[in-house]
């Protein structure tokens, strides 16, 4: 029976989470081989009361003392963001330590130069836990999925948007209104951004695109929407044609590279993803021998990503390595999204007046864009205007954009309400 002595970096609501499991054991010790042991735990207050109960001697108030400490044979990373988490992973990783970690933020930015420290020392620095929480994914695509040229990845993988965009369109409720009873719920943090506009998932298909393509990329140069332009009408309106709204998060092999986005996205009904409901996530692997693959779980929580933390711990404890921590696939080159093809929605309010249609169908036409079908939901007899919801066939995203910015110079359209792509299946 060998002895793994962990070094806790941050013991909030996941940390806790570890440190209760690793004391608990729960018959992980009989199932694994592997005791673990918590060393040290560092935190920002000592005095706080914690959802776990810790010997003072174990605390300190300063990570260098985990880091350091030579009886900690595996750091466990659990503060987030970039600083001071990358120079205390890096200290980790230089001195033999190995290194599981959460924390999407440093791991997509910074990713590079940390993997290049592991290979460097010897040590494995493994994140299973920064992607999909309780689920297995980068475990799945770099060892159960090694055999497969990995085509494709789309994910629905952050909870709090999926919770609101799951209750806009089951109550028809504004995307306003329910973002506050998700703060009020505890689902959205008082700054929603990260999650909301694209942040967290951004982050998230950063790491698997380096992991399933060999492809960095800056976390800056990636096309990223939030959901904050998602009406209840467009939910309504969508149903109608067969769809539901979601936030995609995808990366995918083009003729031009690899092609990184996230952004809301139609989704039809008939597909597993449409059904992942509230704060489930859901990812979509497809390699070019399995075809796809769906794994759906917790996407969060602090008993899910324990399990994933404490999966790696105990991985590096048997193996030293899970192979999550090196890629020697041949990377791609970034491909624009200016170059993307798919159908479009778009929701206009326009003028309720002959030839309105004719002057829209001429500027699409124009920027070489088919248009599918049209139909005219809502109108507004007392203002004169009606929503005008057109359905394009598949068309390049730089045309697309032209045409938006020619549409929104129309006299006749009183305004480009949104514009949402369609995830072709």
């Amino acid at each position: 029976m060998r002895t793994v002595k962990i070094g806790l970096l941050g013991v909030g609501v996941v940390g806790s989470a570890v440190a209760k499991a690793i004391i608990d054991d729960r018959g992980t010790t009989e199932r694994s081989g592997v005791k673990l042991e918590l060393a040290r735990a560092a935190v920002r207050d000592l005095s706080k009361q914690r959802a776990v109960d810790l010997s003072p001697e174990l605390l300190t108030a300063d990570p260098h003392d985990v880091v350091s400490n030579p009886d900690v044979d595996v750091v466990v990373e659990l503060m987030g963001g970039e600083n001071p988490a990358f120079e205390l992973i890096t200290a980790a990783l230089s001195s033999g330590k190995h290194v599981v970690s959460a924390n999407k933020e440093v791991l997509a930015k910074r990713g590079d130069e940390l993997l290049a420290t592991a290979t460097q020392s010897g040590a494995q620095l493994i994140y299973e836990a920064s992607v999909g929480g309780g689920i297995p994914i980068l475990n799945t695509i770099s060892n159960e999925l090694l055999a497969n040229r990995i085509e494709s990845i789309r994910a629905i993988i952050n909870g709090t948007t999926n919770y609101i965009l799951t209750r806009m369109s089951g109550e028809g409720a504004a995307y306003s209104d329910v973002l506050a009873d998700a703060q009020r719920l505890g689902y959205a943090e008082a700054d929603p951004t990260a999650d909301v506009d694209g942040f967290d998932a951004l982050y998230k298909i950063a790491i698997l695109g380096q992991l399933a393509f060999g492809t960095s990329a800056p976390v800056d140069g990636i096309h990223r929407e939030g959901i904050g332009r998602i009406d209840a009408r467009d939910f309504r309106y969508a149903e109608e044609l067969g769809f539901t709204i979601k936030l995609i998060a995808a990366a995918q092999r083009t003729e031009a590279g690899l092609l990184l986005r996230v952004h809301p996205s139609l989704v039809p009904l008939d597909v597993p993803m449409a059904s992942v409901n509230g704060a489930l996530n859901m990812v979509e692997v497809e390699g070019d021998l399995v075809g796809p693959l769906w794994l759906q779980g917790a996407g969060a929580g602090p008993e899910p990503t324990a399990s994933a933390v404490l999966g790696d711990v105990l991985n590096v404890a048997r193996t030293a390595s899970n192979g999550a921590s090196q890629s020697s696939i041949d990377p791609l080159p970034l491909a624009p999204m200016v170059g993307h093809h798919c159908q479009y929605y778009l929701r206009l309010t326009a003028a309720d007046q002959p030839g309105v249609l004719a002057q829209v169908a001429t500027v699409l036409g124009d920027a070489d864009i088919s248009i599918r079908s049209v139909i005219q939901m809502d109108t507004d007899e007392t203002a004169g205007q009606a929503d005008l919801v057109i359905m394009t066939h598949s068309a390049l995203e730089a045309n697309m954009q032209e045409a938006v910015s020619r549409l929104r110079s129309l006299d006749v359209v009183v305004e480009l309400d949104n514009l949402i792509r369609v995830e072709s299946y």
